[in-house]
């Protein structure tokens, strides 16, 4: 039986430890992925940075399938979205610490396994 992707649950966790050190978390989004609603005249090279600080944005809602919230750009209000699979990372944006995440077109990161078989680990020096 599959089991969901790690990367929702990434997300909140970096998120969360970001703020518990006292940074501001950025949100690093590609918005040319379907169902992706940023600010167009902020994207470059393909990708928007967002801050996701609780001085920033509104309702930041980071669920199993999208992160959405309501934020402003130069004055001008926006509904933000992505899809879980638009997220490219999260870091603190005074040291840049924080997680990447694969860029895999619409698959999930997470890599498969064969059914029946666990997981092993091994010590490397």
């Amino acid at each position: 039986m599959a089991m969901t992707s790690t990367v929702p649950y990434l997300i909140r966790a970096i998120n969360e430890w970001i703020i518990d050190n006292g940074f501001t978390p950025y949100l690093i989004v590609d918005a040319s992925k379907d169902g992706t609603s940023v600010p167009e005249t902020h994207v470059k090279d393909g990708q928007i940075v967002l801050n996701i600080s609780s001085v920033a944005v509104r309702h930041l809602v980071i669920d199993d399938q999208s992160v959405s919230f309501s934020g402003r750009f130069q004055g001008v209000a926006h509904e933000v979205s992505a899809p879980i699979n638009a997220v490219l990372g999260i870091v603190a944006r005074e040291n840049g610490e924080g997680m990447w995440f694969p860029k895999e077109d619409g698959a999930d990161p997470d890599p498969p396994r064969e059914p029946g078989k666990s997981p092993t680990l091994r010590v490397v020096k």
